[in-house]
């Protein structure tokens, strides 16, 4: 049984001056019970307006979203009593505090355990009699967290719902999702982070622009990624020693500084390092943004090379 369907999903907004924007573009999606599905992109690909059509938050200009098959624009309250949701971007009441905000949304829904609300509060340690406009951003997004967990909902609708969370507390939140999971739930989790779509979902699906660049096995994701390196010598290196090693590309020499793309492993680009004196190494995974710089842009920069 699929949990969600999506069926030639469009959104088209007017912008500035009455233009039309196309913030969806036929979108074609269904998740199973039971997956963590991934769904990535980079701002303003059209993941948040997808995640509002399936919530009914906003109507699609064509297309259909079904949520345990009951269609979004139809009955959308009866899609919300079996979802916990995070949004984007959210705000609380500021003067209630983080206890009072989750047992009012628990009154509101009915049926939470308390034991298991308080259990989440200790597991996320979150200060709890504090005010919610008093909190960090960090804190105020374990509030969110705990909201979509606290009743054990069938479907988890996350909207970069790691967005402030510390390292650890973040480990904390996918611990938990996988104990949702083998308890029956299903996930469906936005974000623009390669790495943590990596370690938890099955499947993911690429937009870009409104539109389905990949969907696949989180193995699909293995081609986009690299990592950004930076290489500072205490004299010159001739940028040769690098330039044909295997998954290198975009090799920048300034100074003593060599600037580098790898794909795959970073060993041969060690041990060529090595042979230097080598002041500084600095290695980071992109963003998903730059990712899509890297890999997208690429792409069209060859389809217009053809006038297209």
């Amino acid at each position: 049984m699929n949990m969600l369907d999506i069926q030639g999903l469009s959104k088209t907004f007017l912008g500035k001056r009455r233009q039309r924007v196309e913030a969806l573009k036929g979108l074609e999606l269904s998740i199973a019970q039971g997956e963590i599905f991934g769904f990535l992109g980079p701002n303003g690909a059209g993941k948040s307006t997808t995640i509002k059509c399936l919530m009914g938050l906003i109507r699609p200009t064509s297309g259909k979203a079904t949520v345990f098959g009951i269609e979004s624009t139809i009955d959308p309250v009866a899609i919300h009593k079996r979802v916990g949701y995070i949004p984007g971007e959210f705000a609380l009441y500021d003067r209630l505090t983080g206890k009072q905000t989750l047992e009012y949304f628990a009154n509101l829904r009915g049926g939470v355990d308390p034991a298991y609300q308080n259990s989440l509060i200790e597991r996320f340690e979150l200060e709890a009699g504090k005010r919610f406009k008093d909190y960090s951003k960090g804190n105020k997004q374990k509030v969110g967290v705990i909201a979509a967990l606290q009743h054990r909902p069938e479907l988890l609708v996350l909207d970069e719902p790691t967005s402030g969370l510390d390292p650890l507390v973040q480990q904390t939140f996918f611990t938990t999702l996988k104990e949702a999971v083998a308890d029956g739930a299903t996930v469906f989790l936005s974000s623009h982070i390669l790495s943590e779509v990596e370690k938890s979902c099955a499947r993911v699906a690429i937009i870009r622009e409104g539109r389905l660049a990949k969907v696949g096995t989180v193995e699909s994701l293995r081609d986009l990624a690299h990592h950004r390196v930076e290489l500072r010598f205490a004299g010159p290196v001739p940028s040769d020693t690098f330039v044909h090693l295997p998954g290198v590309s975009e090799v920048v020499a300034e100074d003593h500084v060599l600037r580098m793309r790898v794909a795959g492993p970073i060993t041969p680009v060690v041990r060529a390092a090595a042979q230097y004196e080598l002041l500084d190494f600095v290695s980071r995974e992109p963003s998903l943004e730059e990712t899509f710089l890297a890999q997208y842009g690429r792409e069209a920069a060859g389809a217009g090379s053809d006038g297209r």
